[in-house]
């Protein structure tokens, strides 16, 4: 699964309009989920600025390259991606990123809470150590809050345009309520318990001192 995030950071007096904005946006996107151009798409609301942070993101997932490009043309071609709220952003970026593991809940939700992880490989971890982490550890693991209706989708990913140095992998969930937050992290307490080892592995592969968390609302919709 590919996805495409764009980054904002937009004045506090403009957030009523990027709102307004996302819904203008949402006729294209709602076209390319029934066409089978994508298989989701949402909106971010970050709860956890930080200095010259971003303050919203907009985001699109395909199970192919083309079909994040055809959309993006399509917001090039239609106007929206030069909207004045967006002009108003006094930073922007972009980034492209791929996922071998990932699962969801077909079905849309209005502000839930999306959690984020970042984590830098060390240059001694092996080249399969994102792989061998997420079967014998994360998937399972968010596989089963699936199950349980405690979160509504996961990710696991890395970037497909490297517009920074490879070894960077994220972890996303989408909590079904804020109590999904505490819960997720209760399992990862128990799961660490469990399996000493896999906190141990875990740790061996990654540097702690690159690690770095995203809270914020969502508005999302999965095929």
């Amino acid at each position: 699964m590919y996805s495409y995030v764009g980054f904002w950071t937009i004045p506090r007096a403009q957030w009523g309009e990027m709102a307004k904005n996302d819904v203008a946006d949402q006729k294209i996107l709602d076209k390319a989920m029934a066409n089978g151009t994508i298989v989701g798409y949402g909106n971010d609301l970050n709860l956890v600025h930080q200095l010259d942070g971003p303050t919203h993101d907009n985001w699109w997932s395909a199970t192919s390259m083309a079909g994040l490009l055809n959309v993006l043309d399509q917001f090039y071609k239609s106007g929206n991606a030069t909207s004045p709220v967006l002009a108003s952003a006094t930073k922007h970026w972009d980034n492209i990123t791929v996922s071998r593991h990932y699962n969801w809940h077909s079905g849309s939700w209005k502000d839930l809470y999306t959690h984020g992880s970042s984590y830098k490989l060390k240059s001694s971890a092996p080249d399969d150590a994102i792989e061998t982490l997420s079967k014998d550890m994360l998937v399972p693991l968010l596989e089963k809050q699936l199950a349980d209706g405690t979160i509504h989708e996961y990710e696991i990913d890395t970037e497909a345009i490297h517009t920074d140095a490879p070894g960077t992998f994220w972890i996303f969930y989408l909590a079904a309520n804020a109590e999904g937050l505490d819960k997720v992290s209760a399992a990862v307490r128990d799961a660490l318990k469990a399996s000493p080892l896999n906190g141990s592995a875990f740790s061996s592969m990654s540097d702690s001192s690159e690690h770095r968390d995203y809270l914020v609302r969502t508005n999302a919709t999965y095929k």
